[in-house]
C-alpha cells in the first residue's frame, strides 16, 4: 500500500510546483507584455540604424521629472518628406492631418507615491538603457525592469546615490 502512495505524492508535489510556475508565467506575461500601440514606433531604426540620441525626441528628459512623449512636430520634421510609403508613417500622417494627438499607451510607470525625476538621473549620467532597455535593438517597447523599490535601491547603492526614504517618497 505504501509503495503505491509514493508515486501519487511525488506526482502531486511536482504537479503543484508545475502549476504554480505555469500560473506565474501567465501572470508575468499578462503584466509585462507590451501594450498594443496606435503606431508601431521602430526605436531600433531611430535609435539604432539612424543613431538618434534619446534626447533628440524626448527633448525634456534632462529638464523635467518626466521624459515626455515627443511632440508630433518632432516626427514631422523628418516625416513630412521621409518614408511616406510605410504604413506606420501613413498612420502618423493621418493623426497629423486630423490634428489629433496620438493616443500612446504608457509602458513604464511607477506608483503615484514614488517621486522619480528623469532630469536628476540624466544629469547624474545614468544611461536610459539601465531602466528602459537598449532601444537600439527594441522592436516593441516593453517594460524590461521591474521598476520596483528593490531594483531602484540596488542601483542607488551601486552608484553611491542616496537611499533614505525621502529621496523617492515625497
Amino acid at each position: 500500500m505504501k509503495k503505491s502512495i509514493v508515486p501519487v505524492v511525488f506526482l502531486g508535489y511536482f504537479g503543484l510546483i508545475a502549476a504554480v510556475l505555469l500560473f506565474m508565467g501567465f501572470y508575468w506575461q499578462a503584466k509585462y507584455s507590451p501594450p498594443e500601440q496606435p503606431i508601431k514606433f521602430p526605436h531600433y531604426i531611430h535609435a539604432g540604424k539612424l543613431g538618434l540620441d534619446c534626447k533628440f525626441c524626448h527633448q525634456y528628459v534632462d529638464k523635467s521629472i518626466h521624459a515626455t512623449v515627443p511632440a508630433m512636430q518632432i516626427c514631422m520634421n523628418c516625416h513630412q518628406t521621409a518614408a511616406h510609403d510605410r504604413p506606420e508613417v501613413q498612420k502618423l500622417l493621418k493623426y497629423w492631418e486630423n490634428k489629433e494627438p496620438i493616443p500612446w499607451v504608457k509602458v513604464h510607470d511607477v506608483p503615484d507615491y514614488v517621486y522619480f525625476s528623469h532630469k536628476r538621473h540624466i544629469k547624474a549620467g545614468i544611461d536610459c538603457a539601465n531602466c528602459h532597455g537598449d532601444m537600439k535593438v527594441v522592436r516593441q517597447v516593453r517594460q524590461t525592469r521591474t521598476l520596483r523599490m528593490g531594483f531602484c535601491v540596488s542601483c542607488h547603492r551601486l552608484k553611491g546615490a542616496p537611499t533614505d526614504c525621502w529621496t523617492c517618497h515625497k
